[in-house]
């Protein structure tokens, strides 16, 4: 009950919500933060209670919790039998992201309090939007993943379109546009899964007795078994052996199916590395990210930043890669330098940019880059670091939003030129922007550090199999030299000198230092982003188990 707990508590919040009288709108306030502090704290003990498991990725062996309830069951006839679980677990590969999920939707609603209009929706949607992100995450049916999938876009929408900035219309449509086409391209494939895997041990009760789940899948393999018994299913255990695949069906390991130049499995698996590249997002897919970061309101960029492009690179690591093994070799080339050009390309966009909210943005798409490098890889070392990396960035992505959100606050105003020596007027604040962009760059001593290491250790090791060019490695290095560069200089432009500040605002509209409350909250992720950045085995231990066994259904 624990992982439905997670997911359902938000929910039956959002409920409470409605039935408070307008004029409560603290409490709307209080009862998100609790129902976020109880999941920190659920979050918390899964994960530091995990034990990584052995055997095969996707096994049940490999599920530290799980939940399988039978949902829909419907006799198609020729077709065979439907059969969709309401199915939840966990393991190594979502262990950390729900914990970083419990961590992120914390803070973004500790600094939600800027929020004045229509508080009673924002919090509603935003219940519901955290509702949704757990429930992608830990869906182990693939239709139940896909169903999160696209109900999480709907909060994001209306969150960005209605309490974003003055081009929110404009933000939101985009936003909503790229994710669905992307959404568009999975489905297609969740479409041919169903078709292609059956269920062995739902398949058995209807051949007869004494038949079990091997007999089915000895039955399949030579074709003697008839499709009205079939019973299909999308749970993704059932996905990732390929015993369960209907001979001569679309998805078959050994099917002659091809469209122009590719097969079928091959087309697939483009489409969800594309569904999931603009959701990471990737060079070219990118161009939605910083539109929605400027235009949404600071709680709403922490969690798009802090957890929402996860889903991208968690989406390749659980569905792509285990689903189409062989198929990722031939196309491991391309996205090692979709990773790599991403990484530089992003990063000189950052150094050019004005307004600091931007620049941030800009920042992220190039940090996520070294998640797609590593998963490029195929090595543990490579995985290991976009694991980490998918981490770390959540929680220096949320700390430098939630930096840009305070000063915004102060003055509506995010270009970088109006502002000079603030760190004699704004002390604490200098310090925590300090340890955020130096934690960002990859300084050794931040989780920042030990992501780009693996990553990039992983990068190499790839090359040198022979996967792609070492130049490739280079140019994420190169990214890596720009990206400390746009960090200090908009450290001595904005931070350094004599104070002064130009703008509409009035002389009496000075800036002044943080208060209690956002203190509290960078300093709780300030300590997180040391903590995992000098002891890199608390979160390594937990997801070692699962990348391995990754690897090797790759080998």
């Amino acid at each position: 009950m624990l992982l439905s707990l997670l997911v359902f508590l938000p929910v039956l919040a959002m409920l409470l919500l409605f039935v408070i009288p307008d004029g409560m709108h603290k409490m709307y306030r209080y009862i998100t933060l609790g129902v976020c502090v109880i999941q920190l704290g659920l979050a918390s003990f899964l994960f530091l209670n995990y034990n990584s498991g052995s055997g095969a990725l996707h096994s049940e062996t490999s599920w530290f919790l799980q939940e399988r309830l039978p949902w829909i069951f419907l006799d198609l006839g020729r077709l065979g039998k439907l059969n969709i679980e309401y199915f939840l677990a966990l393991d190594g590969l979502n262990s950390y992201l729900v914990l970083l999920t419990a961590i992120v939707m914390l803070c973004a609603a500790w600094v939600s309090w800027s929020i004045k209009q229509n508080r009673k929706g924002f919090y509603a949607l935003f219940l519901l939007m955290c509702s949704t992100v757990y429930g992608t995450f830990i869906a182990m049916d693939l239709f139940l993943f896909y169903l999160f999938f696209e109900l999480m876009l709907l909060p994001m929408y209306f969150l960005i379109g209605i309490w974003g900035g003055e081009n929110r219309e404009y933000a939101s449509v985009k936003f909503l546009i790229y994710t669905i086409g992307g959404s568009l391209l999975i489905l297609m494939v969740l479409i041919a899964a169903y078709f292609s895997v059956i269920d062995p041990v739902k398949t058995a009760g209807f051949v007869g007795q004494g038949v079990n789940a091997h007999d089915v899948q000895l039955l399949l393999a030579k074709s003697q078994l008839p499709s009205s018994v079939q019973v299909h299913t999308l749970n993704i255990s059932y996905l990732t052996d390929q015993a369960n695949y209907v001979p001569g069906s679309v998805l078959h390991a050994l099917s002659l199916h091809k469209l122009w130049m590719f097969s079928v499995r091959e087309w697939c698996l483009l489409f969800l590395l594309v569904g999931f590249l603009i959701k990471l997002p990737s060079f070219p897919f990118h161009t939605w990210l910083p539109d929605a970061h400027v235009e949404a309101p600071t709680p709403v960029s922490v969690v798009l930043a802090g957890i929402l492009l996860k889903i991208g690179g968690y989406g390749m690591l659980r569905l792509a890669l285990p689903l189409f093994p062989g198929e990722m070799h031939h196309f491991s080339y391309v996205l090692a330098f979709l990773g790599a050009f991403t990484i530089a390309y992003a990063a000189m966009n950052a150094l050019s940019m004005t307004d600091i909210k931007k620049l941030i943005a800009y920042s992220s798409v190039s940090h996520m880059g070294f998640v797609t490098l590593g998963i490029a890889s195929l090595t543990v070392e490579g995985i290991h670091g976009a694991v980490y990396q998918m981490f770390s960035h959540g929680l220096i992505s949320s700390l430098l939003f939630i930096l840009a959100g305070v000063l915004y606050d102060r003055t509506h105003d995010r270009t970088i030129a109006h502002y000079r020596g603030i760190a004699s007027v704004m002390p604490k604040y200098a310090i925590f922007v300090t340890v955020a962009f130096f934690a960002s760059l990859g300084l050794p001593g931040f989780s920042g550090f030990i992501a780009e290491l693996f990553s990039l250790l992983g990068a190499y090791a790839g090359a040198m199999e022979g996967h792609y060019s070492v130049l490739l490695v280079i140019l994420a290095v190169i990214g890596i030299l720009i990206t400390g560069g746009y960090y200090v200089w908009t450290l001595q432009r904005m931070f350094m000198g004599k104070y002064s500040y130009r703008s509409s605002w009035t002389r009496s509209q000075l800036l002044h230092d943080l208060t209690p409350r956002e203190f509290a909250v960078q300093f709780f992720l300030v300590v997180l982003i040391i903590l995992f950045g000098l002891m890199p085995g608390l979160l390594m231990d937990k997801t070692g188990s699962a990348i391995n066994a990754l690897t090797e259904l790759i080998k």
